[in-house]
Formats: C-alpha cells, structure tokens, sequence
C-alpha cells in the first residue's frame, strides 16, 4: 500500500523509498535482441562521443572516477578528506595514509573506475540485478554528499541523484534491465575515451601532468607513468571482456540467422 501524504496525495518520497528497497531482489533476466542492443550500443556512444553530450554525460564518469579514489582509500583505512568536483571534467580526491601501498592504491583507482562500475551494470542488466543495480547506485551517490568539499560538486552530485531518483520512480522495474545495459555501456565507452584524454595529456600537454593519476604513481613509486597508463588499460579491456560476455550470445544468435538466410538464398 502506498503511503499517502497529508492533501491525500502519495508521498514520492515513501514511493521512492519502497523502490528501492523492492530493488534489492532478483527479477527477470530482460530479452534483449540483437536490434535493441545495437541500439543501444549506439546510444552509449552517443552520450559520450560527442562534444555537446559529453559535457554533461562526462560529469557522470567524473563523479564514478572520483568516488573510486575514494572507496579504494576506504578500502585501505585511510582517512578520506573529500572530494572535490569540478564544471571542466576534472576533480580531486583528498585522502590522508601513511602507508604509501595505501597510497598509490588509491590513486590507481580512478581512471579503471567507470569501465569496472559500467561492465557490472551491464552484467545486472542482463541478469535481472537492474533494479538492485539502480539502488544501489543511487544509495552511494546519496551517501558520497558526506565527502563532498565544493558547491559544483554538491550541485553536480545534486544532479545525478536527481537523474537516479527519476529513474527509479518513473522507470517500470522490468525495464530496469534495459536501462542499466545503456548506462553500463556509456561508462565503458567514457572509460575508453577518459584514457584516450590521459595519454593525450603526456603525449601533447605535458604542462597538465600535474593534475594526471599516472604522473602522480610515476612520482610516488618511480615506475614510468606509461606502464601505470597500461595497467589502467589492462583493467578497462578486462572491464570490457566481461561486459561482453552477456551480450556475445545476442550476435551470436543475429549471426546465426544471417548464415541461415544466405544458405537459403544461395542453396542450389
């Protein structure tokens, strides 16, 4: 039963919280054809190739990249300052150790983040976790406001709850699935070219190193910042590798019919 508020109106905020607490169950495993994931393959890529769509989907993965740093500096007992999140893309994570393993762990998961966090979406799409996927994202981002240290990252932050909280009112929880494999994609799909940005920066601006993760590892451990650039790599083409094994039998069967068609066409 839905709880009413005091002009007989339903409460959204109950609403919203019984969501979703109902999230946390297994539901369906979606169908998805070869037609709608191509669709949304191409989807993700549309919110984050282009300029205009990246300006505002690219917050998102900004948000994913920093609160990697933090969980992994959680992780590791370290004492987390905040985090500050920036208009142009870019943010700071302040973390407090005195273990540098600690350290560079922290560090480390940033840029892997958002491939890591898309590939899991897309395999709780697939296997009816979309709606526990849902909630939980939308939990940690409620909880994330605790460690946030400027206004445009409260407002930015704001803005993703608000987009999450939409989400979870208005989208009928069987296609929850179906949302959660479009978001996991533009996150793997923002992780690719968050890497591509990164090895532009020591390639071609090297006056930005500063503000690059794998300069920072270089600096902390002495290991050259391209081998931590091809961990990041390593991590993100793993990311990939499982995302793709949910969606591998939705060509396969697209391939299949294909092969069929022509072996009727050209059967003598």
């Amino acid at each position: 039963m839905t709880a009413l508020g005091l002009a007989g109106e339903p409460n959204l905020a109950q609403t919203w919280w019984e969501r979703i607490l109902a999230g946390f169950t297994h539901a369906p495993s979606p169908h998805v054809t070869s037609t709608e994931l191509a669709v949304v393959i191409l989807l993700a890529v549309a919110v984050s190739l282009p300029r205009l769509t990246w300006r505002y989907f690219g917050l998102v993965a900004t948000v994913t990249h920093e609160l990697g740093h933090a969980f992994a500096a959680l992780t590791t007992g370290q004492r987390l300052g905040g985090i500050h999140l920036r208009l142009d893309h870019s943010g700071t994570t302040t973390t407090y150790s005195r273990s540098r393993l600690s350290a560079v762990w922290s560090t480390f998961w940033g840029y892997p983040v958002p491939a890591v966090v898309g590939a899991a979406m897309v395999w709780c799409g697939f296997n009816g976790w979309g709606p526990a996927a849902m909630s939980v994202g939308t939990l940690i981002l409620l909880a994330s406001f605790l460690f946030l240290r400027n206004g445009v990252g409260l407002l930015i932050t704001a803005g993703a709850v608000l987009a999450s909280a939409l989400l979870v009112l208005l989208v009928p929880p069987v296609f929850n699935g179906h949302v959660m494999i479009v978001l996991g994609l533009a996150l793997l799909v923002a992780a690719l070219r968050d890497l591509g940005k990164l090895a532009n920066v020591h390639l071609r601006h090297r006056e930005r190193l500063p503000t690059s993760d794998a300069y920072l590892l270089a600096r902390a451990t002495s290991v050259p910042a391209a081998v931590w650039i091809a961990l990041f790599a390593a991590v993100v083409a793993g990311a990939w590798w499982f995302a793709w094994q949910p969606m591998a039998p939705v060509f396969a069967a697209l391939l299949g019919e294909f092969n069929s068609v022509r072996a009727v066409q050209f059967r003598p």
